[in-house]
């Protein structure tokens, strides 16, 4: 009994269709040897030894980078960077609106104009013209003929100076071939061009530059700005006759009081005021400059600087210059950074009458020769 085998039984496991089982490679090649022995074939190979792992510590991780923490310098830097990005875009927005409003003003001044270095690194002298074409409730009696330029003034700017010199308009200078007459008579016989000449003439300056601002677009520049700040005394005017009469009324209380742009081309024009009947023209002069004065400041304003690329856009829209893009925005830029501007007003030395029978101002040349003497030093 001892030579019988015990029981056993033999299990096969099925393999998974497509299913390679594990080792199935490794039983192969040792079958194959066998199987070659017992056709005569020759000896087994020797197996191949596999490398033997050595024991050690398992490969080091890289760390994980720590994430920066948003420190104030960094939260510093971005804001920086997003103002220089605000900047940039409205300079350019700027100088691309200038260029395209620039139009054909360079051909009729250019033959009176003087060459003079970048405004912001050295000094211009800029003709500004406001030209009395108007319509609608704005328009004055007369007004339908040849426009005049109701304001002029000369602007020194660039290269640390910030000054400005207004010339009532009723002021009597010699224009070249038409004779004397008031000074605002210029621009009616001879566009920009006669009034840049005439000015040249009668202050013997050299002028760099020429702005032309009309009345019609006016209000679209102090609106653009959101509106400027008028302080000083009270004020009632009635232009052509004012609202009764299909006119404008403008009522200014005393004190600090925020205008738009109406209200600022009304006080632009204002030579007759009811609440004080002994201002003049002179005292229009001055409003003039403080209009300037205050929307430079509504400029460097905060509320400004946010609306900053729509204010760029819509403000060379309200001038005419013979100066291209880059070169505005360099008189603009200088303007800003110069401080506070030095203003004064030609003071008449005297009066004459008209062939028309007109009264006119006259100055004589010691006044204007201090006067330019001041403006050229900026």
């Amino acid at each position: 009994m001892a030579d019988e085998k015990p029981p056993y039984k033999v299990y096969r496991s099925r393999p998974r269709l497509l299913q390679k089982r594990e080792g199935d490679d490794a039983l192969a090649e040792l079958r194959a040897p066998a199987k070659e022995q017992e056709n005569g074939a020759a000896p087994p190979a020797p197996p191949r030894e596999r490398p033997a792992t050595l024991p050690g510590p398992p490969p080091e991780r890289k760390p994980k980078r720590p994430r920066k923490r948003i420190s104030p310098w960094r939260i510093l830097r971005w804001v920086l960077a997003a103002l220089v990005v605000w900047v940039v875009l409205s300079g350019v927005l700027f100088m691309v609106s200038a260029q395209i409003q620039r139009g054909d003003l360079k051909d009729e001044v250019g033959p009176q104009l003087s060459d003079g270095p970048y405004p912001l690194t050295g000094a211009n002298t800029i003709l500004v013209l406001g030209s009395d074409a108007r319509s609608g409730d704005l328009a004055e009696p007369g007004s339908g003929g040849p426009s005049r330029s109701d304001s002029i003034m000369l602007l020194r700017i660039g290269g640390g100076a910030n000054a400005s010199l207004s010339i009532p308009r009723d002021t009597v200078v010699d224009i070249p071939g038409h004779g004397t007459n008031k000074i605002n008579a210029a621009y009616a016989l001879g566009g920009p061009a006669l009034a840049t000449q005439t000015v040249k003439q009668f202050l013997g300056v050299e002028i760099n530059h020429v702005v032309e601002v009309s009345f019609e677009n006016f209000p679209e520049l102090i609106d653009a700005l959101g509106g400027v700040t008028y302080k000083g005394d009270a004020v009632l005017s009635k232009i052509n006759g004012g609202n009764a009469n299909g006119g404008y009324t403008l009522r200014l209380p005393k004190g600090e009081t925020e205008i738009d742009g109406k209200q600022a081309l009304a006080l632009a024009r204002t030579r007759k005021n009811l609440r004080n009947p002994a201002e003049d023209d002179l005292t229009r002069a001055r409003r003039q400059q403080q209009l300037v004065a205050a929307m430079k400041d509504k400029v460097t304003s905060f509320e400004t600087f946010i609306r900053l690329p729509w204010v760029s856009w819509a403000a060379p829209k309200a001038v005419r210059s013979d100066m291209s893009g880059p070169t505005l925005l360099g008189v603009a830029m200088a303007s800003i950074t110069s401080g506070e501007a030095k203003p004064q007003v030609l003071k008449p030395s005297g009066f004459v009458t008209l062939p028309d029978g007109g009264a006119g101002l006259t100055v004589d040349d010691a006044t204007k020769q201090r006067a330019v003497d001041r403006l050229m030093k900026g």
